[in-house]
């Protein structure tokens, strides 16, 4: 009687086993059909350009063009004041003064003119005076998306060297698993290489 429960028992796990490896098999079609349509799609937006990112990046250099930056900005300096600056090189249509997630200004501003001539005019005020600080005037450039900076790692002089390899000394010293200090059992060991 055991026999015929146990023979049922593995009758029935082998049943189960069957349609696990059935539903395996659907689920591993299934995901290959996908990757294929996956590759698919991924190939034909490939050739074709998304239009509205391509005319927001053009909009984006048309207006960088008109644009300057402006370095060493005073932080008391108000947008009125660095526009009052920058009237005589042309139409202002813009000042930003950039601040950080407090409401503190940076110390820089980017100014955009209507005009594309007024950027060379703009730059021949640089290190012009406003507020008793010397401003910084150059051409704004045009951050290209997905473009990140490389910076490498800079050790702080204050730690001292530092390497990779943890530092072992020209004489090794055993320490005793029993807290006796150097040695073990009494032997020193200080002397071997």
């Amino acid at each position: 009687m055991e026999g015929d429960v146990e023979m049922a028992a593995e009758g029935g796990t082998a049943v189960e086993l069957e349609g696990m490896k059935k539903r395996l098999k659907e689920m591993e079609d299934e995901a290959s059909a996908l990757r294929e349509m996956q590759a698919k799609v991924e190939q034909e937006m490939g050739g074709v350009q998304d239009p509205a990112g391509a005319a927001s990046q053009t909009n984006k250099e048309e207006v960088d063009g008109r644009s300057v930056f402006v370095g060493n900005v005073d932080y008391a300096c108000t947008p009125e004041e660095v526009q009052q600056h920058f009237q005589s090189c042309g139409t202002v249509n813009r000042v930003t003064i950039r601040t950080t997630k407090f409401g503190q200004p940076k110390g820089y501003a980017y100014v955009e003119f209507l005009e594309t001539e007024a950027v060379e005019q703009a730059i021949l005020l640089n290190e012009s005076e406003l507020h008793g600080r010397q401003l910084k005037v150059s051409a704004k450039r045009t951050n290209v998306p997905g473009m990140k900076q490389f910076r490498p790692r800079r050790s702080n002089p204050n730690m001292g060297f530092r390497s990779r390899t943890p530092y072992m000394a020209a004489t090794p010293y055993i320490y005793s698993p029993y807290g006796y200090g150097p040695g073990f059992l009494g032997f020193d060991f200080v002397g071997l290489k």
